[in-house]
């Protein structure tokens, strides 16, 4: 929609309440809100300032004022505002230079677009992401200086299958049992089904909806894919869904990877492409029906794959997901249908607009303007510098034995080794100022912190190992 479309719209729907949405580094929106009095067309021409400063990761507060600028084609009617209220995502400018901030995330994802299409090799990348998530009916934790702890809970969850319930009528999942259940073993299918149901109302296009793997209450629901900063806004869009349908059910959904020990984490598959005058740009004659610039792709993002888990699995929780066994590949090979890879070429069909690579180690926990520009950043680069990806992995990698195992290349086991390898590899990131060396350095520092908030802190299992030495 225009501007004009928008406020016309506004009218159409009696909006009460304009708000303003964009995110930070971490993937999580902020807002603040106007009345519909100041909706204008200078609205989205000049924007709106805001304090910089109180916003995690960005301007110091000696130069904190900052711009938000509304994309008026993001416009929809938030579902879950008493009062009518239209929703417009942003993106944050300087108010002096009238540039786009360099942290932030959408204006790195609007950067990498605009790079694509300056290389010439491509001028669209479609991303399809299959985020993964938890619904839980009860959360709690706390962490002070002589006490640490988290329970949650989940009515399907194998642990409360002796539990009194009043009556308790079974139907409980076991471990790793999870994947696609009929109800009433899916006590989830409503909830689901609503979380689907509002998506699509606000234009977001749904393939399907289903249960996940692990007991208590892992769900997947998959977006049809679209260009990059399309699919970015859809994914903030789709994570604000599904917590606040979760939240009017009475329930708690959380997209951290690993919320449960023994049991699979949440992961987020990229499926990627690049397309040419319309044309889909990875289809070809050889392996899988993939082209060179395909299989060259898939070089770009083997060879960045340790610094890509800076970005694309931001956590130190990340790395308890990033363990073989559990469906999350670690090991840096490629394969047609071969899920224990890292890079995957689905195979359900074989038409030139369906060939496509998946990339399976992210998580739903990564930033996705940020994560989807990595990608396609290490993927442009193995096409410019020809990068060969070796001869593909068709043996089942989670069952290699030791010896086998440890010879083949793996992503760093945590954040700080990925961190480590995004400051010793992240040049492939800088070209056509995608991202610039200040948000990188920005970024090794915020996520160090996170590092060591985990690494001075005891845990409570250690108390179990190590309080009777």
């Amino acid at each position: 929609m225009s501007p004009k479309e928008v406020i016309a719209l506004a009218k159409a729907k009696d909006v009460k309440i304009v708000d303003l949405k964009f995110s930070d580094i971490h993937g999580s929106w902020q807002h603040f809100s106007i009345p519909v009095a100041e909706l204008s067309e200078g609205l989205f021409e000049n924007g709106l300032g805001f304090d910089g400063s109180s916003i995690r990761g960005w301007k110091a507060v000696e130069a904190s004022d900052m711009l938000v600028m509304p994309d008026s084609s993001t416009a929809w009617v938030d579902p879950f505002v008493e009062a009518t209220t239209l929703s417009l995502v942003c993106d944050i400018e300087d108010p002096i230079t009238r540039e786009p901030y360099d942290r932030s995330p959408r204006g790195v994802a609007k950067k990498a677009e605009e790079y694509l299409r300056s290389t010439g090799i491509a001028d669209t990348a479609y991303f399809g992401p299959e985020a993964e998530f938890f619904v839980f009916d009860d959360v709690r934790y706390n962490v002070t200086s002589n006490e640490s702890f988290y329970a949650v809970d989940s009515a399907e969850g194998e642990w409360n299958t002796g539990k009194e319930e009043f009556p308790n009528l079974g139907h409980k999942i076991r471990h790793k049992e999870g994947y696609l259940p009929a109800p009433p073993a899916d006590r989830l299918m409503d909830l689901r089904n609503e979380m689907v149901l509002t998506m699509m109302e606000l234009g977001l296009k749904i393939e399907a909806q289903h249960h996940e793997v692990s007991t208590g209450g892992q769900c997947e629901i998959d977006l049809r894919y679209d260009t990059m900063l399309r699919m970015g806004d859809m994914m903030m869009t789709y994570k604000y869904v599904v917590k606040n349908v979760a939240h009017r059910f009475g329930k708690s959904a959380t997209f951290m990877p690993k919320p449960i020990y023994g049991d699979n984490g949440s992961g987020m598959h990229t499926h990627q492409s690049l397309w040419k005058d319309g044309k889909p740009l990875m289809a070809g004659d050889g392996y899988a029906n993939l082209s060179q610039e395909g299989l060259w792709y898939i070089g770009g993002l083997l060879k960045h794959a340790p610094a890509l888990c800076a970005i694309c699995n931001p956590t130190n929780n990340s790395y308890k997901r990033l363990v073989p066994g559990y469906e999350a590949p670690v090991i840096l090979s490629y394969s047609a249908r071969n899920r224990s890879a890292i890079c995957r070429i689905p195979t359900y069909s074989s038409a030139p607009g369906a060939i496509r690579v998946e990339f399976r180690c992210p998580d739903p926990s990564a930033n996705p303007y940020l994560a989807f520009s990595a990608l396609m950043m290490a993927g442009l680069d193995g096409i410019e510098n020809e990068i060969d990806p070796g001869e593909p992995m068709h043996r089942n990698l989670y069952d290699l034995p030791p010896e086998e195992s440890s010879e083949l290349p793996c992503l760093p086991d945590s954040l700080r080794l990925s961190l480590e390898a995004l400051r010793n590899d992240h040049e492939f990131l800088l070209k056509g100022d995608v991202f610039t060396t200040d948000f990188i350095n920005n970024y090794l520092e915020m996520k160090m912190g996170e590092y060591d908030a985990i690494r001075l802190r005891p845990h409570p299992y250690e108390y179990s190992m190590y309080y009777d030495i």
